[in-house]
């Protein structure tokens, strides 16, 4: 089994945490420098998005030499979503690391335990106990703003315009955020409930927004201290993939340096 390195970096600087996790060489450009650890990532996609939220880090990615996949999910149960990031695994030629957003990270909680997968990184993401209702894990904390702007029908749930752009994509630029709103995917109200929590087995890396408007950030702390995950902490909104993808490619980098 893999070992993991237990520490949590709570409420440092972006700088500082961002120099922790970097990987092994950065080049003057600022451009994240290329790993020599595990090469594959698989990028998870959360709620009211799909996988061209992760856009801006890709580039970044590849230019790091990393071969990177973009999970779609449909959405439309946990297990089809688990499907669809297995089948991503499965095309994967070695040691990978599986990447999550929001929601999806209760996609790769269940999943993690893929003998493929050397470690987990948790983006502004949910961390569920295997069996845990994040529901009720969730209300133990301030009802944060977007949830004011959840619509119900039909089976799934999406958010009105004003809560997409108010709530879930602050800190992006309006006419990004409503073409980011106008492909939002709709999510399954079926309740997703995970039969592993594979953060207890694999190394784990956690990334929480600090203006986060969509998972409120104290909750992100919660789950990144339980995991025992190495955490930095962005001054981003809940899309902090789109707003600060520096950021975070060199966390995910640095965690596929150290795996």
């Amino acid at each position: 089994m893999i070992s993991r390195r237990r520490f949590t970096m709570m409420g440092a600087t972006v700088a500082a945490a961002s120099a922790v996790v970097a990987a092994p060489s950065a080049h003057a450009s600022g451009r994240p420098g290329r790993s020599q650890g595990v090469r594959n990532i698989v990028l998870v996609h959360g709620a009211y998005a799909d996988g061209s939220s992760w856009g801006k880090v890709i580039p970044l990615l590849q230019r790091a030499g990393m071969r990177v996949t973009a999970v779609q999910n449909p959405l439309t149960s946990l297990a089809d979503d688990a499907a669809a990031t297995r089948f991503a695994l499965a095309r994967q030629d070695g040691p990978t690391l599986l990447v999550a957003h929001s929601y999806a990270g209760t996609v790769i909680s269940e999943v993690g335990l893929d003998d493929k997968v050397a470690g987990l990184v948790y983006v502004a993401a949910r961390a569920p106990e295997a069996g845990e209702d994040f529901a009720a894990l969730a209300a133990k904390f301030p009802t944060p703003p977007v949830s004011s702007g959840i619509v119900s029908s039909g089976g799934f749930r999406w958010l009105d315009q004003d809560a997409f752009l108010r709530d879930f994509a602050n800190g992006v630029p309006r006419e990004e955020a409503l073409t980011l709103y106008a492909a939002q995917g709709l999510l399954s109200t079926a309740p997703p409930t995970t039969s592993v929590a594979a953060w207890h087995e694999k190394p784990s890396w956690y990334a929480v927004s600090r203006q986060d408007r969509t998972i409120n950030p104290d909750l992100e702390r919660f789950m990144a201290h339980r995991m025992r995950a190495r955490t930095i902490e962005v001054n981003a909104g809940h899309l902090s993939l789109i707003t600060h993808p520096q950021e975070i490619s060199r966390l995910i980098l640095g965690a596929a340096a150290s795996v």
